[in-house]
């Protein structure tokens, strides 16, 4: 039997009691070994309630833990970059949820200290994992719907009544484009293979919740006249798809950035002027396939499919995003 990855939860937020500490333990390459919270009541609470052997009432203690060879970092946005580190000195790999950070400067820092370290660092923007989005680059690459000439993405859901929520603060990194814009603007980038080079965007700025973008819609440009039309929202009527339109046909992706459940509807649709087909891939878990990946890097060496740098290549059209939304300018992205 292969050896199992140990593994260390650094909080107890609901994306990680619900769907990756049951991904990593659903996985065949891995083990939780530890939770840690603030409170150690917390702590022990959820471990016992997700059958974790060890708990901690402090994030110090559990990258402290000799034993732990990887952590999980589902903290509030402006903590990923403080504990990426300081996980990567005592010798962690580290898998943080997206957004990695506040902005590329952060992430970029954070992703030179695991070099340093000799640690893997991935951003845990799990949909990529499943195989219907390399199947969808077959279908691209195929010529099948001829040239791409533009992407429209969205991803929103409403939330709003939720005042206490961390998405809805500010200083610790709310916001739809941090929550939720990086799911069309990753997979765009992923499907062209390209990186951006401008960007226009228009969102509400909500004085209800702390100032966040509670919406925002906008107009990526990506080389060869090819663009990503988005929208992103946290007080909308919920819904994540894509469409690639080409000269010859176009690729629906109906929830496109979801959990993957047997009852779905077909997860490719392929339109052309002579047939519309549906495809599905795999009902396959996405957080299981991101958590096999990632133990298979560590254990074997394996490379990773997104690389450190793609974190921060996201994160700087999602900092021009912000930019144009607040100036309400055009705005270039910088390049490293």
């Amino acid at each position: 039997m292969s050896r199992l990855l140990q593994w260390g939860i650094l909080g107890t937020s609901t994306i990680a009691r619900n769907a990756v500490i049951p991904a990593i333990q659903q996985s065949e390459r891995g083990e939780v070994l530890a939770i840690a919270s603030r409170s150690r009541e917390k702590a022990e609470a959820i471990a016992e309630e997700l059958d974790i052997p060890r708990s901690y009432g402090s994030y110090e203690e559990l990258i402290a833990d000799p034993e732990i060879e990887a952590v999980y970092i589902p903290l509030p946005n402006h903590m990923h970059k403080e504990w990426t580190i300081r996980a990567a000195k005592a010798g962690k790999h580290v898998l943080c949820e997206k957004p990695a950070a506040l902005n590329a400067d952060e992430s970029s820092e954070m992703i030179q200290v695991c070099k340093e370290y000799g640690v893997i660092f991935a951003e845990a923007i799990m949909y990529r994992y499943h195989p219907k989005h390399r199947r969808v680059e077959e279908i691209i690459a195929s010529g099948e719907i001829g040239t791409v000439r533009a992407i429209h993405g969205n991803f929103t859901c409403n939330t709003a009544d939720d005042k206490e929520n961390v998405r809805f603060k500010r200083e610790m990194g709310g916001g739809s484009l941090f929550d939720l814009g990086v799911y069309p603007i990753s997979a765009a980038r992923m499907y062209l293979g390209q990186e951006p080079e401008a960007v226009t965007v228009h969102a509400l700025f909500s004085d209800e919740h702390d100032g966040v973008d509670m919406m925002a819609s906008g107009l990526i440009e990506f080389p060869g006249g090819v663009a990503l039309t988005f929208d992103c929202g946290m007080w909308a009527s919920g819904r994540a798809e894509m469409e690639i339109l080409g000269t010859e046909g176009r690729i629906e992706l109906p929830k496109v950035f979801g959990w993957e459940n047997s009852d779905i509807p077909p997860q490719i649709i392929v339109h052309t002027d002579s047939v519309s087909r549906e495809e599905r891939v795999s009902v396959s878990n996405s957080f299981v396939l991101q958590a096999e990946t990632f133990a298979s890097a560590v254990l074997e060496g394996t490379p990773l499919p997104f690389e450190p740098e793609n974190t921060v290549n996201n994160m700087r059209v999602i900092d021009a995003c912000l930019e144009s939304a607040r100036t309400r300018q055009r705005v270039q992205i910088n390049k490293a």
